[in-house]
């Protein structure tokens, strides 16, 4: 039975591990979708959110009549729709952050982007778990010099001469900060513990 209960933790770590990959979903606006008139400005709603890669953004808008033009930093600036990287008419928009940096979004339509139907979303760099603190440099000075051993009377220690140019030596480098968990380990770590308590007892009634 301890081994069924290990077999069945690690089962449980290994499809948060899963679930936490596929990222978070975002609908951009929130209830008011992707609309031709926001109540509120894209942009802020975008300061308000953290994006990471392998995030989702869906966008709800009436199929027919708006659209999302994926395109870059010059045309988002003009609201020229003339040459999008990408184009989506479906009414449902799934669009997927599969890297670092800035994506740009503007409505179909030109006037729409003039009254504020227009994204920026600014995707997080990946971070390594596991970071090496950059040692500091240290400042060049001149080397210790040792003074020469005092004859002292036999038995009674010397005092122990301290090196001069100490008090120019510089101090120790503080150790880094260790590197904080990223968002999916946290939730891994968060559901991976929850499944084990609630597996652990369900297998314990049956031990």
């Amino acid at each position: 039975m301890e081994f069924l209960k290990t077999s069945l933790l690690l089962l449980a770590i290994f499809m948060a591990f899963l679930c936490s990959s596929q990222g978070y979903v975002f609908y951009v606006g929130g209830k008011q979708g992707w609309s031709a008139n926001p109540s509120e400005d894209y942009v802020q709603w975008a300061e308000r959110n953290r994006f990471q890669v392998n995030d989702t953004l869906v966008f709800k808008y009436e199929k027919g009549q708006n659209s999302v033009l994926v395109v870059n930093r010059e045309d988002y600036y003009k609201c020229n729709v003339e040459n999008p990287i990408n184009k989506y008419t479906d009414g449902n928009t799934e669009f997927k952050l599969d890297r670092s940096g800035s994506f740009f979004f503007i409505g179909g339509n030109a006037d729409y982007c003039q009254k504020g139907q227009r994204l920026i979303v600014v995707v997080l760099a990946v971070r390594n778990e596991t970071q090496t603190p950059t040692p500091t440099p240290s400042v060049p000075g001149n080397p210790p010099v040792l003074s020469p051993p005092s004859e002292s009377p036999e038995g009674s220690p010397s005092p122990a001469s301290s090196p001069a140019g100490d008090e120019n030596s510089p101090a120790p480098a503080p150790h880094g900060s260790a590197p904080g968990l990223t968002r999916p380990v946290v939730w891994v770590l968060g559901v991976g513990f929850g499944v084990s308590v609630v597996l652990g007892n369900f297998v314990g009634l049956y031990i």
